[in-house]
């Protein structure tokens, strides 16, 4: 084979195969950033968030317990991640949002004891 030929084949499957990783990336991408659901479970998350700062600042919380918190939201956010990977359209049913908030929910009553 043609060396011009075979590098002009390598580049055009280089560039086939970068499109297709890249079309899946931006999928993935755009769920995350508009889906309504994940949308909603972000404001809570980062609303839980400022939270567990405010308690800390005003000596309400120690480091450890605010440290403890965040890692129970960072599961929660973990869990609707694998939750929506399951899923072929990469979204939540209302038992995955259910189940999800209803943990999002332990954890914000647990924030103010």
């Amino acid at each position: 084979m043609n060396s011009i030929l075979r590098t002009t084949l390598a580049v055009l499957v280089a560039t086939t195969a970068a499109g297709v990783f890249s079309t899946n990336a931006l999928a993935e991408t755009n769920w995350q950033t508009h889906h309504p659901a994940r949308v909603h479970d972000n404001h809570r998350i980062a609303n839980q968030n400022h939270r567990i700062t405010r308690e800390v600042k005003e000596g309400e919380m120690t480091h450890r317990q605010a440290h403890t918190l965040r890692a129970d939201d960072h599961k929660v956010r973990q869990e609707e991640r694998d939750m929506a990977s399951q899923d072929k359209g990469g979204h939540l049913t209302r038992a995955d949002q259910h189940a999800l908030n209803q943990q999002l929910n332990e954890n914000s009553r647990d924030i103010g004891k």
